[in-house]
């Protein structure tokens, strides 16, 4: 008696049995395809395997995601649920199909597809023009978390928003969710920036931070605005401290201390700039030490500034910090 064909569920992986391997396997599409908002940006795509899929012998089967919104998204998941971080303001489309995982030779399927429309909304109520940045600050709270990180995030008003629309901004981080209670205002009384003093954001994180700001007026309905940003480019690193100066003869020595953060010692670079206020001498440097040794000419006086980011093998690039408040290596001097 021949087998039966059987199938097998692993994890979230199909595998697929039989005694032999048809000429020719169709996969097909995937179904019961939803997607569905699970927080704030963020949505929750579900599928099943397709209950007439051919049953043959040790094929398994993937899943290929296209979503496409604000910016797009493309991979691959042996998994038939996918959480995902999405601008939702303009709407999302996605589209999955049935891949083999592991034998190229063999077609996928066709596409199956789900739709969130835009929110409701007026055109042109939306904020506009949204920037938001991070700051790490030293904290007492406990030695298991000694720095805070404070976010600041501003934006205008719709060209078309009421003049009583009222703004109000809340961001996600991982798990937490929060909504500003400290704003300023323009000319109208209209929200347009936030002040979060301390938040759940981690110092060290690589995660994105989402931020919504929606709105409400009597006159029209506000439409909100979701934006999407990566940590490394909106921290403002702080400047390195206790930055000292000397001049001994020739030999100048400038020495400083690491920035306040949650990072290491270790995941610095700096650079260094000297100006010699009499001859007009300039000089940049950059090291991944704390400090720097140079001969200069004991016939000017300088000032000196000193400025961070974190390295790349830490995290990737991003932004220096401001400059130090200058010191000076003998009498003051100013650029």
């Amino acid at each position: 008696m021949a087998p039966t064909p059987l199938l097998i569920l692993l994890g979230t992986t199909v595998i697929l049995q039989a005694d032999s391997l048809p000429e020719k396997l169709l996969l097909l599409p995937p179904v019961n395809f939803t997607m569905k908002v699970a927080g704030l940006a963020q949505v929750l795509l579900r599928w099943e395997p397709n209950p007439d899929q051919q049953q043959e012998r040790n094929i398994k089967l993937g899943y290929h995601v296209k979503i496409r919104a604000l910016e797009d998204d493309d991979y691959e998941t042996k998994n038939t649920h996918s959480k995902r971080m999405i601008a939702l303001h303009r709407g999302v489309s996605a589209s999955v199909r049935t891949i083999p995982w592991e034998d190229g030779s063999l077609p996928a399927s066709s596409w199956v597809s789900a739709e969130l429309r835009p929110p409701a909304g007026s055109p042109g109520t939306s904020a506009v023009n949204l920037t938001c940045a991070t700051n790490t600050v030293a904290s007492n709270l406990t030695r298991s978390k000694p720095y805070q990180v404070s976010l600041h995030c501003s934006w205008a008003a719709g060209q078309e928003a009421p003049e009583d629309t009222q703004y109000v901004l809340s961001y996600r981080y991982d798990t937490h969710t929060e909504e500003c209670q400290e704003y300023s205002q323009d000319s109208l009384s209209r929200n347009t920036a936030c002040w979060f003093p301390r938040t759940f954001i981690d110092g060290k994180g690589r995660d994105m931070l989402a931020v919504r700001v929606s709105g409400r007026s009597q006159r029209a309905a506000i439409r909100p605005h979701d934006q999407l940003f990566a940590l490394y480019a909106i921290d403002r690193v702080n400047p390195p401290g206790d930055v000292t100066a000397e001049i001994d003869g020739t030999h100048l020595s400038v020495r400083w201390g690491k920035p306040v953060s949650a990072f290491p010692a270790h995941c610095f670079k700096y650079e260094v700039k000297i100006h010699g206020t009499r001859n007009g001498y300039c000089q940049r440097e950059t090291m991944t030490t704390n400090e720097y040794n140079s001969t200069v000419s004991d016939a000017s006086k300088y000032c000196i500034e000193v400025r961070a980011a974190v390295s790349s093998g830490c995290r990737q690039d991003g932004p220096w910090s401001a400059w130090s408040r200058p010191v000076y290596a003998g009498e003051c001097c100013t650029f």
